[in-house]
């Protein structure tokens, strides 16, 4: 009877125990489902008439970018500029030990001094003999051998005069000098390091920065569609009617500068698939410096389309995507088709169209489906701050 009445206990406990689990799922639930909607900035989409453009990735050069590198050997005993300092045309840079130089010079003076000697005395041989040959005193084979002799002293004079003069370029080739206006680079060597023609690295890279060339390149589906938007019929021609570039620098501020598109490859690159440019831009105030990079924007032709603010945008496997907003609150992510960039706008020709509302921000946790509170920005108030360029 016992067993029974523990038996009859331990239903009942475990019965208590399921119903007060269920009030309290039941209660968890009601909490959940009582939760209100997010509240989210949401923008409705407008037409506007908006100036598009096409960037590029570009890196800077100096106009002319001179390796400097010793043409004698020997030991490198001065160095007179620091990296990054801006030199002048002739200002004195590096200086190598000149004493072997300078003998060798003395040693070709000695020689020339020698030649001429000899050249003088195979001279006054000849002149001896001309009057005793013409007087038959002796024979002419004498004479000739004598003015063999004197042309042998003449080139000896002429090979001892190159050979000073050669000692006097090895002399001179121990002061190097700046050979432009410019920017030193970087100096791999110290003072005492044993430096050469046949060294490694260039004593430093001298860039010239009065003028920037920019590099940039493009693919051949943008070569296409530059070929065909911009006026000429040959390639200089197009080339001379693209309008001034604008050049953004590395913390994407907007140099303040216009360049302009000189020259391009004549062939694709097989390997990159893609076509090389160089831009030329004033640099008076030396900002840009060789090894910078940047992006070219080129302006492109005004169009009508929906514009989207790149930050309503979010990415998926390279495709991308809004949410939109519809009439019961409901947010749904919609691709996007991206005509041509604007500042920070896209000019968008399918996916969305104007008066549609879009989420702007805070998207991160949406999903489709999902019942937010809108509170509407003016897409107005958005262009003031932010204007489409």
């Amino acid at each position: 009877m016992k067993k029974y009445k523990n038996e009859y206990l331990l239903g009942l406990i475990a019965i208590s125990m399921i119903a007060i689990s269920g009030c309290i799922s039941k209660s968890s639930a009601n909490q959940t489902s009582s939760m209100p909607p997010p509240i989210l900035p949401v923008l409705a989409l407008q037409s506007e008439n908006v100036h598009t453009y096409k960037e590029f990735t570009a890196s800077l050069e100096g106009s002319k970018d001179i390796e400097l590198r010793p043409q004698v050997s020997g030991i490198l005993t001065n160095i007179f500029v620091d990296e990054g300092a801006y030199v002048h045309k002739g200002q004195v840079l590096f200086k190598i030990d000149s004493r072997p130089y300078n003998e060798q010079k003395k040693s070709a003076y000695a020689d020339l001094l020698a030649s001429k000697a000899a050249l003088q005395s195979a001279k006054i041989n000849v002149d001896r003999l001309l009057p005793l040959v013409k007087n038959n005193v002796v024979s002419t084979v004498q004479l000739q051998s004598a003015q063999a002799q004197y042309a042998q002293a003449k080139a000896n004079v002429a090979v001892a005069q190159a050979a000073v003069s050669s000692a006097d370029i090895n002399v001179g080739f121990t002061t190097i000098e700046a050979p432009a206006d410019g920017y030193i680079g970087r100096i791999p060597y110290k003072t005492g390091s044993l430096v050469g023609i046949n060294s490694p690295q260039a004593l430093t890279v001298l860039s010239q920065t009065k003028q920037i060339y920019v590099y940039f390149s493009m693919s051949e589906i943008d070569f296409l569609h530059f070929s065909s938007s911009v006026q000429g019929n040959t390639l200089a021609e197009k080339i001379a009617h693209i309008p001034p570039v604008t050049l953004l620098l590395a913390d994407d501020s907007v140099y303040p500068q216009k360049g302009k598109v000189e020259i391009v490859e004549g062939q694709f690159d097989k390997n990159m698939g893609a076509i090389s440019f160089r831009a030329v831009f004033p640099n008076s105030n030396g900002l840009l410096r060789s090894g910078n990079t940047g992006r070219i924007r080129i302006a492109g032709q005004a169009v009508d389309g929906t514009i989207v603010p790149q930050e309503a945008t979010f990415e998926i496997q390279n495709k991308t995507y809004v949410f939109v907003v519809d009439d019961s609150d409901k947010v749904a992510s919609k691709q996007i088709d991206i005509a041509e960039n604007s500042g920070n706008y896209y000019v968008v020709t399918n996916g969305v169209k104007p008066k549609d509302k879009i989420v702007y921000a805070g998207f991160e946790r949406l999903s489709d489906g999902t019942v937010i509170q809108p509170r509407q920005i003016s897409m107005d108030s958005l262009l003031k701050v932010s204007p489409v360029q």
